[in-house]
């Protein structure tokens, strides 16, 4: 089965009526002590932005959560996102970038990461998470089942685990092959199991200079 999605999604709306505010479960903890899952953590006070020509992944699994935080003053604080595995994929021609605002006489400062340039040579990941608030991109899943529970998304890498805030019996989807190409995103956390960046610049520069 192949389904194709285009336009973008309000994640953070998307996410909170998918998933409440629940604690992950004795089970998942489990497997976070047993290295099968990877352990979550508290996030800045800054989101960043991450646009890709191309994302090719396999394994991939879809599931909402909150994301615990700060602001940039210290105050704690939620993000409502969509949580994306992946157990593998290829990035292609990657930016992320992010902005730091008001600082002592410079203002705003941004910091613009650039990797997989070359078409030969694409970012390579494993194990990969992203907690998305927003997305923008042109979609093809191969497999897809939509309405699983997020505990038996078994084509992904499983559930981040640690302390985020997921519930394992709410909507998940998954699918066996995810392509998406013309990415604009809007992310509170990135990990991954490896994360290889091949032809990595990086550059600061005072202002506000996005990738989108």
């Amino acid at each position: 089965m192949e389904s194709q999605v285009r336009g973008g999604t309000r994640w953070k709306r998307f996410a909170v009526v998918m998933v409440p505010s629940v604690a992950a479960t004795a089970a998942i903890g489990v497997a976070l002590a047993q290295g099968a899952l990877a352990a979550s953590f508290s996030v800045s006070g800054q989101s960043f932005k991450v646009t890709t020509d191309k994302l090719v992944g396999t394994g991939f699994s879809q599931y909402g959560a909150l994301d615990e935080g700060y602001t940039l003053s210290g105050k704690k604080t939620v993000h409502p996102v969509a949580v994306s595995g992946f157990k593998s994929a290829t990035i292609s021609n990657m930016c992320q970038s992010v902005v730091t605002p008001d600082i002592p006489i410079l203002g705003n400062v941004s910091l613009i990461l650039r990797a997989g340039e070359d078409p030969n040579k694409p970012v390579e990941a494993k194990n990969l998470y992203i907690d998305v608030a927003d997305l923008e991109a042109d979609a093809t899943f191969e497999n897809i089942d939509i309405g699983v529970a997020a505990k038996d998304a078994n084509k992904g890498p499983g559930m981040k685990g640690g302390g985020e805030q997921a519930n394992p019996f709410g909507f998940a989807q998954q699918a066996d092959k995810a392509t998406l190409s013309g990415v604009k995103q809007t992310a509170w956390a990135t990990t991954a199991g490896t994360f290889k960046l091949s032809g990595l610049k990086m550059s600061l520069s005072t202002g506000v200079k996005e990738c989108y």
